[in-house]
């Protein structure tokens, strides 16, 4: 039988009503400081913390709970005699249910301006004690972390007088679910505060469920989307969604995708993406021309595509994007115009985040292998126009330049082996995720067709081979860049001094696998 509940909370919802019921089958309710206060307020009779321990609450309240005759009555294992023995001897009571949940240190956190000091102090010590004691215990002990299980609870004891086993079990996971999630978050957000740069010797990621998705990659895979606590502002997790149903499993993806390559350009630009690799990219004086250029690459790819855009969508942008059936927007900002237009398309996606908050340089990068993970930083990094190498008798001219830096950008966002084909600061050709350097190259060309003419190539690591600068020779192709760092390097050069093509070396490559 239920006798006596220890209710210690920072999160008071329904409290009041849960407390009432456990009072109405005369269970005993222990508390502390403010919800002891809230209780007696609703005439909800209290036996305090310090009425059972013998100690006031000290030190701030740091110590409230911490005594054996608290603990000692969440730990005690009824069935065992020497257990009652020993309680008896000391005079201390079980304890048979715990409802506590922790000082807000994640909420104190996420607030502008919160200091250090502040933060620590939202580090609750006695109430994740309390919780793993009693979830240790749960064969005599229920134990309630989330408010959500108040009605559950109630249900069982009011039809049987007691909690089953198999809930008490659920329970005491969900504990030991909450209080790891809450000591990696306060181990992550100490670890930022003290300027550790390093990859630690263990590592714990806590991230809280965004949503259920209707499926997978694939319709018989389950699948969920898991948020980050602290996210990125710029990001499809804190993305506002104005129109459209439910993001799926690959939309999710390919958004994110999208979003990554769009951070490259600070002109006017509009990314097209199709299962995560771009099928064209415009940048141009305005969006509207950004928009017709990264359209004009591949028009038959950018169906059932991604569109991406790092401007406000006005209202000639969004009549010329319904003309083709798309799965998602993504913007900084849409006038009112378009917005009323793009909504007369039930299906397509709206989404709303806000480029100006991009904060790449914390971003990690974590791949799931079997039986472990990778971990790596995001390549956010980007050679800067100066630090090229010119390695071949031609330099590129400011015009080829600037559209091999177009490439280059593009490029790193296509699937290795990858090569982009680039004129005009409009992506003309993209080749991405061959197994050999030769068969991307020739991808591209062909995908550009007779505009390749005067064009730029760019590609993501080095040629092992001549193949493709003669290949570029052939499509009448002007100027490359790429990373270098072949040991058959000269015969590359040599190729394009042969057929007067400028080439430059960036010295970084950037595979994406």
């Amino acid at each position: 039988m239920l006798k006596r509940a220890l209710i210690s909370l920072s999160n008071k919802e329904n409290i009041i009503s849960f407390a009432k019921e456990l009072k109405a089958m005369d269970i005993e309710i222990i508390s502390t400081g403010g919800t002891a206060k809230l209780l007696k307020e609703n005439n909800i009779e209290v036996t305090r913390i310090s009425q059972v321990t013998g100690f006031p609450e000290c030190l701030d309240g740091r110590v409230k709970t911490l005594h054996p005759a608290i603990h000692g009555g969440i730990l005690a294992k009824r069935e065992e005699k020497s257990h009652r023995d020993q309680l008896k001897e000391l005079n201390i009571q079980p304890i048979d249910m715990v409802v506590v949940n922790l000082y807000p240190f994640k909420e104190t956190v996420l607030k502008e301006g919160t200091t250090l000091e502040e933060a620590i102090e939202n580090i609750d010590i006695g109430g994740p004690t309390m919780l793993r004691s009693a979830a240790k215990n749960y064969h005599d002990v229920v134990v309630i972390s989330d408010p959500a299980d108040y009605d559950k609870v109630l249900q069982q004891i009011k039809e049987n007088g007691e909690v089953d086993l198999k809930t008490r079990l659920q329970l005491a996971q969900k504990v030991f679910s909450h209080t790891a999630q809450y000591d990696a978050f306060i181990s992550s957000y100490l670890e930022e505060q003290s300027g550790k740069k390093d990859f630690s010797k263990t590592l714990t990621l806590t991230y809280e469920k965004i949503q259920d998705l209707r499926y997978g990659e694939n319709p018989h895979q389950k699948a969920a989307f898991y948020g980050e606590i602290r996210p990125n502002s710029c990001s499809i997790t804190t993305a506002e969604q104005l129109h459209g149903k439910q993001l799926s499993f690959n939309n999710i993806n390919d958004a994110n995708a999208a979003l990554e390559l769009l951070l490259e350009y600070k002109e006017p630009t509009c990314v097209a993406l199709k299962h995560t690799n771009p099928c064209g990219v415009g940048s141009g004086e305005d969006l509207y021309t950004a928009y017709k250029k990264a359209y004009e690459c591949d028009p038959v790819s950018i169906f059932g595509g991604i569109i991406a855009f790092n401007r406000k969508v006005d209202q000639r942008i969004a009549k010329e994007i319904c003309k083709i059936f798309l799965e998602i927007i993504i913007a900084p900002d849409y006038d009112e115009e378009a917005l009323e237009i793009l909504k007369q398309k039930k299906n397509i996606r709206l989404l709303k985040i806000n480029l100006s908050k991009a904060d790449r340089e914390k971003d990690i990068d974590v791949k799931k292998v079997r039986g472990g993970i990778l971990i790596q930083e995001k390549d956010i990094a980007m050679i800067d126009p100066k630090d090229i190498k010119v390695v071949t008798q031609r330099a590129p001219s400011q015009k080829e330049l600037e559209d091999l830096f177009f490439a280059w950008k593009a490029v790193k966002h296509v699937k290795s082996n990858a090569i982009v084909v680039a004129k005009d600061q409009k992506t003309l050709g993209i080749g991405p995720g061959q197994v050999n350097r030769i068969w991307a190259a020739q991808q591209s060309i062909q995908r550009a067709g007779d505009r390749v003419k005067g064009a730029v190539l760019a590609s993501d690591a080095f040629f092992p081979f001549s193949d493709t600068v003669q290949a570029a020779v052939k499509a009448g192709i002007t100027a490359i860049i790429q990373p270098g760092g072949s040991i058959r390097d000269q015969e590359s050069i040599e190729e394009c001094d042969k057929n007067n093509i400028a080439m430059v070396f960036t010295g970084m490559r950037h595979f994406k696998h």
